[in-house]
């Protein structure tokens, strides 16, 4: 395969009125997402304006001293909201921590939402009055665009294009700010994220300010994934994967070092990991299986499957 960045498709093709441009953004996800995994989306509903509010108001954070960001700690809620310190997450089946400390905002849910679980209160920072305001605004607009991608993606597997929709709206997911500090000395073992896949439905990335993303091929090469300034970077996650029966990939993902000139550079990056409601039943669907392709996986919801994982990564203690 000679694919050497991930393929480019536009939303708007999906919201246009144009039944053909509708099929054609379908198909190009869809088969994308069979082949590699990835793809980078223009014209999504995160403005440029609010994308640079946030990258300024989550470099203040990180720029707080120690103990003030640790008074944000909560290992009582697995990590789950506010801050997790320095190298405290590790890949799954990796002992060395990755060289990060990130912040989590998760789900304020809607008055209506009927919810059979309570998700944890987001924390909030005295010393930044916006930034939770700046970073739940942006929350949602991710949301609304993982929400139509799903509808997409319903769509090229043959179901109901809105079967993700009550799922995926008031989800558990989670919008992690990461920093990655300047690496002071050669790493032992470590990297800024070592390979993995994610663990939700699909994962979008804002733009990272330096590069160091890199995705793993069918064929076992690592390419890098560079998009352009105005696109989020949409993969599909564990959960997604099974659901359709390993039809979509989850493909495995990691950030690199820099070169050993820029280790004096930090890196920002800011993902939303779009998670189902908890009940949400990851059977794998009918339609993805057959005599060709089996089905691969036991039952299990999401929330079931969420807390093996961070098990595993060790965000929650056993």
């Amino acid at each position: 395969m000679s694919m050497t960045n991930i393929p480019s498709v536009n939303l708007s093709d999906f919201l246009s009125d144009d039944p053909k441009r509708k099929q054609k953004f379908v198909n190009e996800i869809g088969s994308a997402y069979e082949e590699i995994g990835f793809v980078a989306l223009n014209h999504h509903f995160l403005d440029e304006k609010l994308a640079e509010e946030l990258y300024s108001q989550v470099k203040a954070f990180f720029k707080l001293s120690e103990e003030t960001k640790k008074k944000y700690e909560r290992e009582d809620l697995g990590g789950q909201r506010g801050y997790v310190s320095f190298g405290k997450e590790h890949a799954k089946g990796k002992k060395e921590g990755d060289l990060k400390e990130f912040w989590h905002f998760g789900q304020e849910p809607a008055q209506d939402a009927n919810l059979t679980e309570e998700y944890p209160e987001n924390i909030h920072i005295d010393e930044l009055p916006q930034f939770n305001e700046v970073g739940m605004q942006a929350y949602k607009m991710l949301e609304k665009t993982g929400i139509y991608v799903l509808r997409a993606l319903a769509l090229y597997v043959g179901l109901d294009e809105f079967y993700f929709d009550h799922w995926a709206s008031n989800g558990n997911s989670i919008l992690r700010p990461i920093h990655y500090p300047p690496i002071k000395t050669e790493p032992k073992g470590a990297v800024r994220a070592g390979a993995h896949g994610d663990i939700n439905l699909i994962t979008l990335l804002m733009g990272a300010s330096a590069g160091g993303l890199q995705v793993k091929r069918k064929d076992g090469e690592w390419i890098d994934a560079i998009p352009k300034q105005d696109e989020l970077v949409i993969n599909v996650g564990d959960m997604l994967e099974r659901h359709t029966n390993n039809k979509l990939k989850s493909t495995i993902h990691r950030v690199t070092n820099p070169p050993k000139e820029e280790w004096d550079k930090p890196r920002y990056s800011i993902p939303f990991f779009l998670h189902p409601r908890s009940e949400m039943p990851l059977d794998c669907l009918e339609e993805c299986i057959s005599e060709d392709n089996p089905k691969q996986y036991e039952d299990i919801t999401s929330g079931d499957f969420l807390t093996q994982r961070l098990i595993e990564i060790g965000l929650i203690k056993k």
